[in-house]
């Protein structure tokens, strides 16, 4: 008897999270953008680090970067990731400048090396979220 895969978590779109889950639906990636100074930022927040500004809006980012830090994950932290591992937690620093937390996916975690250009590649898990991930860009 086989038994039935555990589902990995899927993160609930906070208010402040709403735009960035449906720009993801459409297949897009944005960041705010500060009203007041035009800094962009990723995660979104009330204040502008760089002018205190309160006021942003959302931004179109190309989804290029390049792999700024990551994290092979050897160990099981939860069943739904069980089939996964090991695979890669990346923060990848956007063209734009903002740094987004994600995955690397289509490459093997041996050949993942700080300074790789990546690209976003959507991926669905429900018809409510589609999450950004990313994969190898070739230059």
């Amino acid at each position: 008897m086989s038994e039935t895969p555990i589902a990995k978590p899927v993160p609930e779109a906070s208010p402040a999270l709403a735009p960035f889950f449906a720009a993801a639906r459409a297949g897009r990636l944005v960041v705010q953008r500060c009203a007041g100074c035009g800094a962009l930022r990723f995660p979104p927040r009330e204040l502008c680090s760089r002018c205190l500004g309160l006021e942003a809006t959302w931004q179109d980012v190309s989804g290029r970067g390049e792999i700024f830090s990551y994290n092979v994950m050897h160990q099981v932290y939860h069943p739904g990731f069980a089939a996964d591992v090991p695979y890669a937690v990346v923060i990848v620093k956007l063209e734009e400048g903002p740094k987004i937390t994600s995955n690397l996916v289509g490459c093997p975690v041996d050949e993942i090396a700080v300074g790789m250009p990546v690209e976003v590649a959507f991926e669905q898990l429900s018809p409510e979220v589609t999450l950004p991930k990313f994969r190898r860009r070739r230059c």
